[in-house]
């Protein structure tokens, strides 16, 4: 992850400080690009530890179609009963909750918008059946920003767009564009969750791996997180882990938390920080 380590250190030393929407302040960079090999190994981040589990839940939440809050919960956690998820904070927030349906309700957000593009669209199926009937096209492309409901999402997507790419030797890489990238807490968890989604859709359309393309609007570091920033970047990285899927899935909606497994991951102590909401 000394890919991802060197962007973090960038946008430190190099950004701008912001105000932003949170009222924290950022340190700023604007247009980065990362590139991951997923042949190698996977690339979860070992300075810190990674927040597998709801990253991972996160990924199955959105696969589904879902926009309620407390099934994220039911994925990840087995129930939802005093659970709380990262995307409780969003649920709660009072710009939010007098347009929420019922408790829980995240309106229109990345799953639906996988799923339900303007209450029809199945992007994701459609995604993946471009793919296996023509792996060479350059349409493979799945987005979560819809203009024309921004206004009914607890929050517009961060990372927004991405694309599938099929090389000659048939391995399929993605490339996805991120609006805005919390380079502490919601980057790792980003190149995690998409390099699994890689992996997933390769299996699925009988594909090998290639690379995970990170494209960064704008990047910045929370003013409230630049000390854990320098911690972690004292840090040496460990060995990189591999990633298992279970070889008997066969569709995208198959997946469950089990089938989908961190081999050797082995990682320095969390470090804490709040998120901004």
């Amino acid at each position: 992850m000394k890919t991802y380590l060197n962007a973090l250190s960038q946008v430190l030393n190099e950004g701008e400080v912001r105000d932003d929407r949170t009222g924290v302040g950022t340190i700023s960079l604007f247009g980065l690009q990362q590139r991951y090999d997923l042949t190698q190994s996977f690339p979860a981040v070992t300075t810190k530890k990674l927040a597998w589990k709801s990253m991972l839940g996160e990924l199955l939440w959105m696969i589904e179609g879902s926009g309620n809050e407390r099934r994220l919960a039911e994925i990840t956690h087995g129930t939802s009963e005093g659970v709380v998820t990262i995307w409780t904070p969003n649920a709660l927030a009072p710009y939010w909750r007098p347009k929420a349906k019922h408790e829980g309700d995240l309106g229109r957000v990345y799953g639906v918008q996988w799923r339900d593009w303007n209450h029809h669209v199945d992007q994701l199926a459609d995604l993946i059946k471009g793919i296996k009937n023509d792996p060479f096209g350059r349409r493979h492309i799945i987005t979560a920003w819809n203009p024309g409901e921004l206004d009914q999402m607890a929050l517009p997507p961060c990372h927004m767009f991405a694309q599938f790419y099929v090389s000659r030797d048939m391995k399929l890489s993605c490339q996805m564009y991120q609006r805005s990238c919390d380079m502490f807490l919601g980057v790792p968890f980003n190149i995690a969750s998409y390099s699994v989604f890689t992996h997933m859709i390769a299996q699925v359309c009988d594909l090998g791996v290639g690379e995970f393309v990170h494209v960064l609007g704008d990047a910045h570091i929370y003013l409230d997180h630049v000390e854990q920033v320098k911690e972690q970047l004292e840090r040496e990285p460990l060995p990189a882990p591999q990633l298992w899927l279970n070889p008997d899935i066969k569709s995208i909606d198959q997946f469950t938390m089990e089938d989908v497994k961190l081999v050797d991951y082995q990682s320095h102590d969390a470090i804490k920080a709040r998120m901004a909401v």
